[in-house]
């Protein structure tokens, strides 16, 4: 597990502690996580061919699970706060366009969460209308508040301790940091950040 800090800009306005687990530098680098773009299963295919090898989705599954189960608990004994809620963030279209298998990253965090005795907040930013999709190269109309617009922000959030897990992290997206604040707005006592990769370069 990494460290890093996300700093403030236009769509956050304050500093938030942050952890990823690997660096990301795209499909057609070997040994590049992949398993990331299989969870996606963006053309439901339930698996990716990159660099000469198949990722399954029932693999991304068991190998994202393993990830959380040993980043999880020292994020939280890092954080120092005895009841921690971990959210994610949404995918891009409204939730209920999308298949369940199209949503397995967040079932998966759900499970591992509520193995490690963790509080489930993964519905409590909920996507009800679409936004660009930003892992797409040229994806452009991100603004500071989409999250507010496009998302029910859930009446729990107040005064919780939050850890947002999103899949990929990019500085240049600012997705990650909008949510950010959108919880802050919203009461949360605390919020920091983990991502499974953060972009390592442009690719």
């Amino acid at each position: 597990m990494n460290r890093f800090t996300i700093d403030s800009n236009r769509f956050l306005s304050r500093n938030v502690r942050a952890f990823y687990n690997c660096d990301y530098i795209g499909m057609s680098n070997p040994g590049n996580p992949t398993f990331i773009n299989a969870l996606k299963n963006d053309f439901g295919k339930n698996f990716v061919f990159a660099c000469g090898h198949i990722y399954r989705l029932d693999d991304a599954c068991n190998t994202l699970d393993k990830i959380l189960c040993e980043d999880l608990p020292q994020i939280k004994r890092e954080l120092g706060v005895a009841d921690l809620t971990v959210c994610v963030i949404p995918r891009s279209k409204a939730e209920i366009s999308y298949p369940s298998n199209k949503l397995m990253m967040k079932q998966t965090i759900r499970n591992v969460v509520n193995r490690l005795g963790m509080r489930d907040g993964a519905d409590y930013v909920y996507r009800v209308s679409d936004t660009p999709t930003t892992h797409y190269e040229g994806a452009a109309g991100i603004y500071p508040g989409i999250t507010r617009d496009s998302c029910e922000l859930s009446s729990e959030i107040r005064g919780k301790d939050i850890l947002l897990i999103d899949d990929i992290y990019t500085k240049t997206v600012n997705v990650d940091e909008d949510c950010l604040q959108a919880l802050f707005d919203a009461g949360a006592r605390s919020v920091a950040f983990y991502s499974i990769g953060r972009t390592a370069k442009k690719f």
